[in-house]
């Protein structure tokens, strides 16, 4: 069975807020999902499908009841939980859901504060007893990721720093961006090094926040008023070393969950207008517009140079609100965002100054996890009708 065309995104919201310590998680997300549903110009009891992942305090259940939602009539529950990337697969399950007639209006929300506090300890792996040794965090993760790009490509440092400048080229007209100042590739080598190769400002901002969005049928979604956009194809995937045999640090799962979605929705990476890549830090960034196909394997470098990912200017306009480099990633969390922006291109709806002409195929693409260990990764095909 295929999802495509088989459902539709009537209702988004994103939080403005990058720092909330006057606001409880739940509270967050009854902030976001109340957004997306008035977005949609539904009720709150129109909703029979819940979608959230491991930021949802306690978990699916305790948020059904804290957000209120009609019980009597919700009868689809998805928790599934794969880092960022959890939202952009719960776009896909929702789909598969409507599909299946298991639901016909789902509601998906994320949110967090880790600008404001700790965030919670992430729950330990099967693998921890052999790799906590090592001391990995997720800046020398991607870091090694990034040093083995370098080793095998000839990938260069000034060439991550143009996804960031790239980034902060459209950040500037994003009033609820963190970081609204445009820099220069000199700026971001001259930044502080973090996890060598990367420097702070291949690293992304740290925020508050949260977002939402409404996924429903086709009937619904033309019955409403907003621009139609729907999901014609969708993949995803996971990866890890496999105990050794599968050490290769310069590609994601990304290799698999894009042709994945291409191949649903009868497209190639030439015909997208528009691309939300998770981006949080510029090497992850490269290597997923590899394996997504917009270039060779080992060409990412020279792909993102000299401007390629500003709107106007290159060839693949990327991340127009600036992204989890320039504007924020609510709960280190980004593939919500990543949706969200996909889905204002389309409907005409980014600012002027970024907004892609024509855009009527977009991609929004995530990670979650540590690309330098294991990760998931799902792609979303999106297209205005």
């Amino acid at each position: 069975m295929t999802i495509k065309g088989k459902a539709y995104i009537a209702g988004i919201y994103e939080h403005p807020t990058r720092h909330a310590p006057d606001k409880s998680t739940a509270q967050l997300h009854a902030e976001v999902a109340k957004g997306a549903i008035e977005d949609a110009g539904i009720s709150k009891d129109d909703v029979d499908g819940y979608f959230c992942a491991g930021d949802a305090p306690g978990g699916a259940w305790p948020m059904v009841d804290y957000l209120g939602l009609n019980t009597k009539k919700l009868r689809h529950v998805d928790s599934t939980e794969t880092g960022g990337c959890s939202y952009i697969i719960h776009l896909g399950h929702a789909a598969e859901a409507i599909a299946a007639g298991k639901c016909s209006i789902a509601l998906v929300t994320l949110a967090g504060k880790p600008r404001t506090g700790a965030m919670p300890p992430r729950a330990a792996g099967a693998e921890v007893d052999f790799e906590s040794a090592y001391g990995a965090t997720t800046h020398n993760a991607y870091g090694m990721c990034a040093m083995r790009h370098m080793h095998d490509y000839g990938t260069t440092s000034e060439q991550l720093a143009w996804i960031k400048v790239a980034a902060s080229h459209h950040a500037q007209y994003n009033p609820h961006a963190m970081l609204k100042d445009v820099v220069t590739v000199e700026d971001v080598l001259n930044s502080p090094m973090i996890s060598d190769p990367l420097h702070r400002m291949d690293c992304c901002v740290v925020s508050d926040g949260g977002g939402a969005m409404i996924v429903t049928t086709p009937e619904i979604a033309k019955s409403l008023k907003k621009p139609l956009v729907r999901l014609i194809g969708h993949g995803e995937a996971m990866k890890g070393p496999r105990g050794g045999k599968d050490l290769d640090l310069t590609y994601s799962a990304g290799i698999w969950s894009g042709p994945r979605a291409f191949e649903e929705a009868g497209i190639t990476p030439k015909d997208i207008k528009y691309a939300s890549i998770y981006d949080s830090f510029t090497i992850t960034v490269l290597m997923q517009l590899e394996d997504l196909g917009f270039c060779k394997k080992g060409e990412g470098g020279k792909f993102v140079a000299d401007g390629n990912l500003i709107s106007g200017v290159g060839k693949l306009p990327f991340n127009t609100d600036g992204g989890g480099l320039c504007s924020n990633h609510p709960v280190n969390r980004g593939g919500m965002t990543k949706i969200l922006e996909a889905v204002r291109q389309l409907r005409g709806e980014a600012h002027p100054k970024v907004q892609v002409k024509n855009c009527d195929l977009a991609i929004a693409h995530g990670t979650g996890g540590l690309l330098g260990v294991r990760h998931a990764a799902s792609t979303a095909i999106l297209e205005r009708v």
